[in-house]
């Protein structure tokens, strides 16, 4: 309980929500310091929004944990971790349930997922609050989610990071030309069902004010694996902004904007948004 209440410490705590979403970060930790404990990141690496956050202080809540293998295996047996995951939340008395997804689906993509009841991790997280039970749903659910791509796209390029808590952990991690890359084509080739994923341009804007270059070379494998593109593409910088001037034309940033608000705290960082201010900000985008 020691280690949770100084997990919890450097949140700022204003709501039901702020606290759901403390629970949900430090539970990502959580699985991150088991994962490693399981020497997983000797054949995989971290990557995607969550990873943005925690190893290079991106200022939004991220739902997912992203992880890729090193070398492409379609016969990669997620299972043997799990135990980890599991004895690591345990360790600290927690009981998520941890379930397994895609097992049987044709997919790159393996899944899982830890979930418990939200009442009973507020009863563990904030045990002098109580007060918020009552407008809690008795059957919802705190989930995290993690996935694994078993055929991973070439040429990123990963970096070790560390951690102190729960416990000292190390983490391979896509370093930030290439975390640049993902999101790049996230932004460009990402097929939205029903709602635009703000998220990704909010990164987007977030890697451009560091003046992070994006990895070409894995973006362009990306986007032909993705088939954006053509093998034949020529990728450079001019032809970057041009596909993703065209994509911007094609954004509603109002729903956009919509999508992100419940992420961040500070939502005036979105009242500039808009195809004019998408263009002339990627004006400035660095590539290697």
């Amino acid at each position: 309980m020691q280690v949770l209440e100084q997990m919890l410490k450097k949140y700022k705590i204003n709501s039901v929500e702020d606290k759901k979403h403390a629970i949900k970060e430090i539970i990502q930790e959580i699985v991150l310091s088991g994962l490693s404990r399981s020497n997983f990141f000797k054949d995989a690496t971290f990557y995607g929004g969550t990873a943005l956050r925690i190893f290079y202080n991106l200022d939004r809540f991220s739902e997912d944990l992203d992880f890729t293998l090193l070398v492409s295996n379609s016969n990669y047996d997620f299972d043997q971790y799990i135990s980890f995951v599991r004895n690591e939340v345990e360790s600290l008395g927690l009981k998520f349930e941890v379930e397994e997804q895609n097992k049987t689906k044709n997919t790159n993509i393996k899944s899982a997922f830890l979930k418990d009841n939200t009442r009973e991790q507020f009863l563990v997280f904030y045990p002098n609050e109580n007060h918020d039970l009552a407008i809690l749903h008795a059957d919802e659910k705190i989930k995290v989610k993690f996935d694994i791509d078993t055929n991973p796209p070439e040429y990123a390029n990963t970096e070790l990071k560390y951690r102190l808590l729960p416990y000292p952990y190390q983490v391979r991690v896509y370093d930030l030309p290439s975390l640049f890359a993902g999101k790049v084509d996230a932004v460009l080739s990402r097929n939205w069902k029903s709602r635009i994923k703000g998220r990704d341009f909010y990164d987007y804007v977030y890697f451009l004010s560091m003046e992070v270059s994006v990895n070409i070379k894995h973006l362009k494998y990306r986007l032909v694996q993705s088939k954006y593109i053509d093998t034949d593409f020529e990728l450079t910088k001019e032809s970057l902004i041009n596909l993703l001037h065209q994509r911007f034309d094609e954004i509603d940033f109002e729903e956009a904007k919509k999508d992100v608000a419940p992420f961040i705290t500070n939502l005036s960082k979105l009242d500039l948004w808009s195809k004019e201010f998408f263009k002339e900000i990627t004006k400035h985008i660095l590539t290697n």
